[in-house]
């Protein structure tokens, strides 16, 4: 590790990525009648920032950097878009989180605060969509507690068309 003791090299520049937390619950197993916690890596409502994200395949993966569940470390893992919601741009000064990026060769984040702000509303259509076709057509499980249920998006998972097809 280098500290920036006077090294040439001090504070690693601030750069733009997209923040965005881990769902609380999220639906898996035959049908999605299975509620599990977070995700494998992550405490349900973590934070996590986005490094990258694979716009090929409909963006449906995106490499995060944050703190793993058990250890606290912070750790740089390709996870599904579908299980992160709350999408927004930040500029992270964290030096901590600017060397995990560095190691992992994401450290240009995004270019620009605009591309940010695009790339985050396009990752929360995503996110929306991919929950949505999550188990579609299966019943959710009796006091659902996934993400669709806790924050209204289930109307949507249902078939409704989203908030648009609602008025």
């Amino acid at each position: 590790m280098e500290r920036a003791n006077g090294s040439g090299e001090g504070t690693p520049e601030p750069v733009w990525t997209v923040a965005a937390n881990v769902v609380a619950w999220r639906r898996c197993g035959v049908g999605g009648q299975e509620l599990r916690p977070g995700t494998k890596f992550f405490k349900g409502g973590a934070k996590v920032y986005v490094a990258k994200v694979y716009w090929g395949p409909g963006g449906d993966r995106v490499t995060v950097a944050g703190r793993e569940r058990h250890t606290g470390r912070w750790i740089v893992i390709d996870t599904a878009t579908r299980h992160l919601y709350g999408f927004r741009p930040k500029l992270v000064h964290t030096p901590r989180v600017l060397e995990r990026l560095r190691e992992e060769r994401y450290a240009r984040g995004f270019t620009s605060a605009d591309y940010a702000v695009d790339a985050s509303a396009a990752l929360e259509r995503y996110a929306l969509q991919y929950r949505a076709a999550t188990s579609a057509g299966s019943p959710h499980p009796d006091r659902c507690l996934c993400h669709a249920c806790l924050t209204g998006e289930a109307a949507y998972a249902e078939g409704s068309g989203g908030p648009a097809a609602a008025g």
